[in-house]
This record gives structure tokens, sequence and C-alpha cells, in this order.
């Protein structure tokens, strides 16, 4: 009984169980894209119009991306404090939403139902803060993979929380809202005081790339099987008894990952575990060697000559060090010019304002403006895109691009992670590549040509899923680990920054305005504008045709190749940095 009762504390202190709670607590906090199905019900129960849709979905993206509450939080309160506070957000504003689109409340002013829906989208960024700080930290040196299949499982809640409310086969639409209010707060209660750092990178073990396997093999399963489910929903119509199997099913696969943390702890014979560095080895004893002093070389030069990085890694060890005394003794003769390093290096742990004051942070920023505001500004309108196309059922598309954004972060985080570790090459090289895909996709969507909808479901759905998987941790590796909270959550703010452009200026404007022609024309040809000044009625505009959004897909595919400059630019200025953190020479 004492056996058991130690290894039980070790299971709640397994940093295998931290990660998998985290996925549970992802698969149902990625609420905002949910948005694309929502929407349809606000726009008809309050009879707005899709600018005023449009304004809720920049509320929504702001509540998204504001968290640098949750940071700063993090690192004063408890993790489980912090995920409260995301619960009771949550269930605060979208449950008074539901009150409202119900009419079980009167009809408040729009900006209210703006407040609310921030309010309630707000606690994604608790969600999300807590479980990636908790595994980050667990996880050092698989930060690629760990972001990955988070933030794959916070992409694939929207299709995940589709399908549960399809076997509670509610006899409303709005009953969607009481859903998203309800069902992640009672998950998230539920599991919130087992994510939390547990000294992870002293749990190492021979056998983590097996279990990291096993987990990739059932986010690829659980991907197919969702893709099958909805085709087959698209394809027939099922009666309640098997949409309620599938379902079960589905959250099967979910509680699988388990398997991993018992089997470790109760079945396996106890080995000695290995600790990991918190920063690769390479930075640590160059940082330990070069002191608190530094050469006034420029940064892009990082200062070491191009001739050094061909070398062995033995041989440049000893010129470094060589070329250190020799720097020590002149500065001491008053030879050279030396200076305190102000700051840290790429590669060390930054404060937010330190980082703020870096050209590669910024570059990495405004590349995710318009890539990702990009995806975000598809996935907000993919219901009305859907529609205006002349397809009924909205959800299956909304579901879809989830899957394909579930599958994009975690492949993201898998190649990335190859890239970095078997090639020393920059991160954002793979976002760079993921940017080119989505400029193909928005491309082929403004042509208008056949099947488009799905091309870009599923394109923009992996493109813009891989961003979410490189980016946290490109900059957990140039900017370090110590304020990763606060970094992650200001470069979060790069979607709604390129949403409130592109989706609440840029795409609803030109909708609305054709909406206006195509309703003029059928009014002027059915008779009723012959000799009658023309009055419109803004409220139930509605557009029809791939019109209503090529123009806009071509915009924002040439705002892609932009962001693939950018990304491009990130990776000349941190080659150097990828080769010293990974201790591999250039090619």
């Amino acid at each position: 009984m004492v056996q058991f009762s130690e290894k039980f504390r070790g299971f709640l202190n397994d940093r295998w169980l931290v990660f998998v709670a985290s996925m549970w607590v992802q698969s149902c906090s990625g609420i905002g894209y949910l948005f694309g199905s929502i929407s349809p019900v606000i726009k008809s129960g309050m009879g707005y119009n899709q600018r005023q849709i449009a304004l809720l979905g920049v509320a929504k993206d702001l509540g998204d991306a504001i968290g640098f509450l949750a940071g700063i939080l993090c690192e004063v309160l408890p993790i489980w404090a912090v995920l409260f506070i995301g619960v009771v957000q949550n269930f605060v504003g979208y449950g008074v939403v539901w009150l409202i689109v119900a009419h079980k409340l009167p009809a408040l002013p729009l900006w209210v139902l703006c407040v609310l829906i921030f309010i309630g989208t707000n606690g994604e960024t608790y969600f999300n803060t807590g479980a990636l700080v908790s595994c980050v930290q667990n996880f050092p040196k698989s930060r690629g993979p760990i972001v990955g299949i988070l933030k794959g499982f916070a992409g694939l809640s929207g299709a995940i929380l589709t399908q549960v409310y399809a076997m509670f086969n509610f006899p409303d639409q709005a009953s969607l809202v009481f859903m998203v209010a309800v069902g992640p707060s009672i998950v998230i209660t539920a599991v919130m005081f087992l994510v939390r750092p547990v000294g992870g990178h002293k749990q190492v073990r021979p056998s983590d790339h097996s279990s990291f396997l096993f987990i990739y093999s059932i986010c690829v399963i659980l991907a197919a099987y969702l893709l099958a489910v909805l085709l087959l929903q698209d394809l027939s119509s099922l009666n309640e008894n098997v949409v309620i199997f599938l379902t079960i099913v589905l959250l099967i696969l979910i509680v699988l990952p388990i398997i991993i943390p018992i089997f470790l702890v109760f079945f396996s014979e106890p080995r000695p575990v290995l600790e990991e560095s918190l920063l690769p080895e390479p930075e640590k004893q160059e940082s330990s060697r070069m002191g608190s002093f530094i050469l006034s070389l420029s940064e892009v030069e990082d200062e070491r000559s191009s001739e050094e990085d061909t070398l062995p890694s033995s041989e440049r060890q000893k010129r470094i060090a060589h070329l250190q005394a020799k720097l020590y003794q002149a500065a001491a003769e008053g030879a050279v010019r030396v200076k305190r390093r102000k700051g840290p290096r790429r590669g060390e742990d930054f404060t937010l304002l330190q980082a703020l004051v870096k050209a590669d942070f910024w570059l990495i920023f405004l590349s995710l403006v318009l890539a990702s505001g990009s995806g975000l500004t598809v996935i907000d309108n993919l219901g009305q895109m859907s529609q205006s196309l002349g397809y009924s059922n909205t959800h299956i598309f909304v579901s879809m691009i989830s899957i394909w954004n579930f599958l994009g972060r975690v492949a993201g985080g898998y190649f990335s992670e190859n890239i970095v570790k078997y090639y020393a090459y920059p991160r954002p090289v793979a976002m760079a590549a993921v940017q080119v895909v989505m400029a193909f996709a928005l491309f082929f969507y403004a042509m208008g040509w056949p099947g488009s909808i799905y091309v870009v479901s599923v394109l923009i759905g992996l493109g813009y899923g891989a961003h979410w998987a490189i980016v946290p941790a490109a900059v957990s590796e140039l900017f370090g680990l110590k304020s990763f909270g606060a970094l992650y959550n200001f470069l979060t703010l790069a979607s709604p920054a390129g949403s409130l452009i592109f989706s609440g200026v840029i795409a609803s404007g030109i909708y609305d305005y054709q909406a206006k022609q195509q309703h003029e024309h059928r009014i002027q040809s059915s008779g009723l504008g012959l000799g009658v000044p023309l009055v419109v009625k803004d409220d139930f505009l509605t557009c029809y045709g791939s019109i209503c959004y090529s123009l806009t897909m071509g915009i924002m595919s040439g705002l892609c190749i932009i962001a693939f400059i950018l990304s491009m630019i990130v990776v000349h200025r941190t080659k150097r940095v990828y080769a010293q953190l990974y201790g591999k020479p250039l090619a």
C-alpha cells in the first residue's frame, strides 16, 4: 500500500501527466475557432449585417490575443489560479451572450456584445498561457513538438466542440453558444490542479522518444477520424445513435494519451532519469566564457568570424579561447576598446521590454501580422464564404479548417524541430515556407477556380496552424524562457492586428459593397426600382458568389508574399545564432 501511495504521488508529479492534462485543456480552449459557426447564429438572432458581425469578430480576436495579464500572472500566481480566472471569464462572457441571443435577456447594444465576446474569448489566453508555460518548462529540449501538439489541440477544439454539440441534438442553434460557455468551464476546472511545472527537466527517460511517437500517432488518427466523420455527416444523414457512438469514440481518442504516464509510473521498471538543461549547452558554455565583456562588433556578426563556423567543434572552442585570452590581455593594456554588455544576446533570457528593441522580434511580429492576420480573416469569415458559394452546412467547413489547423500545428512543430536539430538552420525558415503555401491558397480562391473553398480550408488551416507551432518555439530559442509567457502573449496580438484591418475593414467593406450591388440589381431586374429612388435596408444584405471575397483573397495573397520576405530576413539574421545554439557548423 505504501509503494502504491508513493507511485501515485509520483504519477501526480509526472511531467507526462502534466502534458496530457494540458492537451485536454487545449482541446476545449480554442473557443475563438468556433466563431465561424457562432457568427451566423448571432447574425440571424440579432439582425446584424456583415460589418457588425465583423466588429464582433475583431472583439473576439482582441480577446484571444491580449494576454499580457495572463503572462504576468503566470509569474506570480500558481497555474491553477491562472486557469480558474480563464474559466470565470469564459463562463460569464459567453453565458451572457447566450442569454441575449436566446432572448432570455432583452437585446443589448452591439458594443455590449463586443465586450462580452472579448471577455469570454480572453479566457483562452489564460488556458493557453498556463498550459504552454508549464509544458515548455517541463520539456525544455522538446519545445517544437510540445508547442505544436498543444497548439494543435487548441486548433482542433472547434471540430471537437462541434461534434459534441451534434451529439446532444439541441433544439435550437443558440445552444451552441451555451455549450461554448459551459463545456470548457467544466473540463478545465476538473484538471486545472494537474497543470503546473513539476521540474520536468529532471525527468528525462530513454522512452521519451517513443512516448512522443505514440502521441503523434494519436494526433494523426484523431485528425483522420474527425475528417472521416465530417465527410460521413456531409454525405449522408446519420441518426442520433450513430452520432452519439461517433462522438464517444472521439472522446476515447482524446483521453487515450493518459496511457503514457500510467504505464511509465505503474508498469515500467524504475530506471535512472537524466536531466535536461534549460538552455542549449553551447550557449551556456559561451555565456560563461564571455563573462561580462564583449568586443564591440555588430550583432549581425555575432562576434565570430565565418571561418570559425566551418571548423570542427573542438577546434572552434580552442580558437575562441585563444582569441579571448588575447582580447583580455589587449584590453588590460588599453590596446582595444571593450564595453560591458548592455542586455542579453539572442539565445539568452530577455524581458519583454528588452525584446521590444530587437529588430528580429519586430520582423517576426510584422510577418505574423500579415500572414497570421490573413489566416484568421479566412477563419472568421469562413461561414459567410461558404454561404456565399451556396453551401448550406457551414459547420462542415469550420470543422474542416479546425482539423487542418490542428495538423498544421503538429506538423509545424515536428518538421521545424527537425530543421533545427539536424541542420542547425533557423526555425523561421519553416514559417517562410508555409507563407508561400498560404499565398497560393488565397490566390486560388481569388481566381474563382473550382473547389476553392476546399483548397482554402485545407491550406489556410495548415499554414495558419503551423505559424503557432513555429513562432512560440523560435521566440523561446531567440529570447529565452524566463519571460516566455509575456513574449508569447505579445506576439499573439499580431493576429487581431491583421484581422482588424483585413476583416474589419477590407473584407467586410468589399462584402457589403458587393451585396449592395447585387441587391440593387435584383430590385431593378424585378422592376421595383424603375423611376423610384432606391432605398436599401442594410440589416439583411447578403452577397452571393465568389466575387464576395475574391478581391480580399487577392490582396491577402500579396501580403503573404511580403510576410515570406520578412521571414527570410529573420532567417538570414539568425543563421549564426542557431548554429551556436545547436552546436553544429553552418553548411
